[in-house]
């Protein structure tokens, strides 16, 4: 049995809404500034890159002066860290692919080491079966240490493999009638896929979000990029559109945060197969700032318990489990310091 462990709580929220009511002119302004920033943030990638593992902190400023001339500094900051989270994601799943690598050589090794029709057991697997799979599985292996081999180069080298607009749809453009797509089609998505309209929160400013603005009775505005400032309809270069939001979904909360000035993220993208637009409100949550404690209700469901509790909640079974054994009572006062078990009633 694997050691009693706390499974971490979510860290952020994300939740989205559409944009209801927007004119044939803000889909084009957002059309247009996304499709800029998304050219800007594609080019930034690929300096972020072909920088590989030595890129420092005075890089990343002349990529973010560079962009800074071609859109603002705040979009030019969001650029430039999207840049480089999806190459820390592409840099963790190259890592991860490759212990898959390893895993599935060791394996096929193993079985291979051992004769054909050897049974195994509960910890190894045995032999194949027939000499026919012993012979497939030897070509396969080969075919994995190769792939094994080309992985530690690019790891190695800094190199990753990522496509922005996604991998899949790329390769959808050489299977266009298997896709049920014409090229017009997949244009449009391909073109939705790689625009750039996100931008970070930061706390203390207006709303929440001075990039991307969204304010408590719904209002949506956007810096546009300095070479699009000719498109604004609002003060200071921005662009208010004519939807007005509001979220279903942890509403009271965005507006609490948006109306204490909090950070809270926005992103706005096309849904091309329904012909909508959305916009997605994001914001992390503070880590617990005290321990919890656990406790079981009914069916076997954990919960928990802080100690700003003095007493269980009704219902609520509490797990006494010691080196000696394991026993269940019902809590109706303030119980002792509890220890983590993960069998469920009736299992051990």
């Amino acid at each position: 049995m694997a050691a009693p462990f706390v499974a971490a709580g979510p860290s952020g929220v994300a939740i989205r809404t559409r944009l209801k009511g927007l004119t044939g002119g803000d889909e084009e302004v957002l059309g247009l500034v996304g499709d800029h920033l998304g050219a800007l943030a594609s080019r930034d990638l690929r300096a972020r890159c072909s920088a590989g593992p030595e890129h420092d902190s005075e890089g990343w400023a002349a990529r973010k002066r560079a962009l800074t001339l071609q859109s603002s500094s705040r979009w030019a900051g969001s650029i430039t860290k999207a840049s480089h989270d999806q190459w820390a994601l592409a840099r963790r799943g190259l890592l991860a692919y490759i212990h898959g690598l390893e895993a599935g050589v060791r394996t096929i090794g193993h079985r291979l080491s051992l004769p054909v029709g050897e049974k195994g057991s509960k910890r190894a697997p045995g032999g194949y079966r027939s000499g026919r799979e012993w012979f497939a599985k030897s070509r396969r292996l080969r075919v994995l240490e190769d792939r094994l081999q080309a992985a530690w180069a690019d790891w190695e080298a800094g190199i990753v493999h990522v496509v922005r607009g996604g991998k899949r749809l790329l390769s959808t453009r050489h299977h266009l009638e298997a896709a049920g797509l014409c090229e017009a089609e997949w244009r449009r998505r391909w073109r939705a896929g790689r625009r750039f309209l996100q931008a970070d929160g930061e706390s203390g400013k207006r709303y929440g979000n001075e990039t991307l603005r969204v304010t408590p009775d719904g209002e949506v505005s956007l810096k546009l990029p300095a070479p699009l400032a000719y498109l604004a309809n609002a003060p200071h270069g921005r662009y208010v559109l004519a939807a007005r939001v509001s979220f279903a979904h942890r509403g009271e909360q965005w507006a609490d945060r948006v109306s204490a000035n909090r950070a809270v993220a926005y992103r706005i993208h096309e849904d091309t197969g329904r012909l909508r637009w959305y916009l997605t409100a994001s914001w992390t949550l503070p880590p617990p700032s005290r321990r919890s404690r656990w406790m079981r209700p009914a069916r076997g469901v954990w919960s928990a318990w802080t100690p700003t509790q003095t007493t269980w909640p009704p219902g609520v079974w509490t797990n006494t489990a010691t080196p000696s054994a394991n026993r269940c009572a019902s809590a109706t006062t303030s119980p002792a310091p509890l220890r983590i078990v993960t069998h469920r009633s009736g299992m051990h």
